[in-house]
């Protein structure tokens, strides 16, 4: 194929080139932008009509004049090289090695844009990933292909949260990795992240991309995609269970509106796109188990609510696309501040119970989250009337929440829990309520563990 260079560049506009005079271009292309000086940038068709092609540059447009710029398509989406060369590699936005090392190679190039899983071949998530965090595998466990969300407000811990799970995950006795999509993080925290991963980093059962504050808009637009394209070969071609960490998608939502501003779409709430549901579901439905290929791919996007507004878009679009949230909480003490009555898996039932953690599992967890329902009314009856009020089963109760946080709820960054210990704090944390309490519980279940 003879390679066309196009330079009748009609408008500079934003991140956005628009092209007159093309040919036979098609929407996602990849494009190659010459620069003066023979310096080259990169970019997507975002659009075509009649002969004129508007281009996403994904360095940006800056220090670029119309005239001084000639734009050649390629003829192809953008694409990555997949397979295991990425593991144990930090990379940016885009793949491009940050780490020192060679480019990622590999056997074959797949396009970013990827497909959702189609419904009719997804397979029931049944087996738990368990993350280290005790609150978390006991009362909102991951089952291995689910999409459970991170919800969180600015100042609270998701990030060192979500560093900690992608250091500490695993599906006992399977073959796991970890991808770990950063975006639109400061180097404070890009430096914190590379900290918290580089031991599984090192032992090459990671990959992680890192996209900065200061980096183009258009790469946080791709990173995601590029995050789950190596994904999927990792999982469905090579049989690894693999779990993939996007945060913040609030950073990649605010890049998807400022790409769609500079298109000149006109905006739906707080100015994000109209077709933002339909985004969020093109990346999030890329994860799951699929019949007859190996390996799963299980999905954590992390989110900040802007001042705690469940309702605002990201959130809200985000909590119908997937399967449950882990709420982090100003009102919960200590690390870390995951709100358990806030919280919710809807697959855990599939994933917990005997053959996979515990036989009690599912009826443990629900016995606890009636227990601190239970607590914080009793809280609340004694702001109004006074503690000494209260009468001693309200007090048993209130007894039961602080030994959920300070034994259960409460845990080190670094430290990871394994399932016995998890089980063990849970009992410890039960046996605070009279016996007789525990009626979710099988008596057998009971008499093992419970010690008053």
């Amino acid at each position: 194929m003879i390679e066309v260079e196009y330079t009748d560049v009609a408008e500079l506009r934003g991140p956005l080139v628009v092209v007159r005079g093309t040919g036979g271009v098609g929407w996602d292309e990849f494009a190659s932008i010459r620069l003066a000086g023979g310096r080259r940038r990169h970019g997507l068709v975002l659009e075509v009509s009649g002969d004129l092609a508007l281009v996403q540059v994904l360095e940006g447009t800056s220090g670029m004049a119309p005239g001084e710029i000639g734009v050649a398509f390629s003829g192809a989406p953008f694409g990555v090289p997949v397979g295991p060369g990425w593991l144990g590699r930090v990379c940016d936005g885009l793949g491009e090695p940050l780490d020192g090392g060679p480019p990622v190679s590999g056997a074959e190039s797949v396009p970013v844009g990827g497909l959702p899983v189609n419904p009719v071949w997804r397979l029931p998530p049944s087996e738990p990933v368990l993350t280290g965090v005790s609150v978390i595998d006991l009362l909102t466990t991951l089952v291995r292909g689910q999409k459970i969300a991170m919800f969180s407000s600015p100042g609270l811990p998701h990030l060192d949260l979500a560093a900690q799970i992608a250091a500490q995950a695993h599906a006992p006795g399977e073959p796991f990795n970890v991808v770990f999509a950063a975006m639109g993080l400061t180097h404070a925290d890009a430096l914190g992240v590379r900290d918290t991963l580089e031991a599984r980093t090192s032992a090459g059962d990671l990959v992680l991309l890192l996209n900065l504050a200061d980096d183009p808009v258009i790469e946080r637009v791709l990173t995601p995609r590029i995050a789950l394209t190596v994904a999927e070969h990792l999982a469905f071609r090579l049989g690894r269970h693999v779990l993939v960490v996007l945060a913040d998608m609030t950073s990649y939502c605010e890049a998807l509106r400022e790409v769609s501003s500079a298109r000149g779409e006109i905006p739906a709430r707080r100015a994000y796109p109209g077709y933002l549901y339909s985004d969020l579901a093109s990346i999030y439905e890329r994860c799951g188990k699929v019949r007859d290929l190996p390996g799963s791919v299980t999905l954590l996007p992390v989110l900040t609510m802007p001042a705690g507004d469940v309702t605002h878009p990201v959130p809200d679009l985000t909590g119908y696309i997937t399967e449950g949230q882990i709420v982090l909480s100003r009102d919960v003490p200590g690390y870390p501040p995951v709100d358990p009555l806030a919280s919710l898996s809807r697959l855990m039932r599939h994933g917990v119970g005997a053959g996979r953690t515990r036989p009690e599992h599912a009826d443990l967890a629900a016995q606890l989250l009636a227990g601190l329902a239970r607590a914080r009314q009793a809280q609340e009856l004694a702001e109004l009337v006074g503690a000494d009020a209260l009468g001693p089963l309200d007090r048993r109760y209130l007894d039961l929440a602080r030994a959920f946080t300070g034994r259960l709820a409460t845990q080190g960054r670094t430290e990871s829990h394994d399932l016995g210990e998890t089980f063990d704090l849970a009992w410890q944390v039960l046996s605070t309520l009279p016996r007789a309490e525990l009626t979710m519980l099988d008596p057998a279940a009971v008499d093992t563990f419970y010690r008053p």
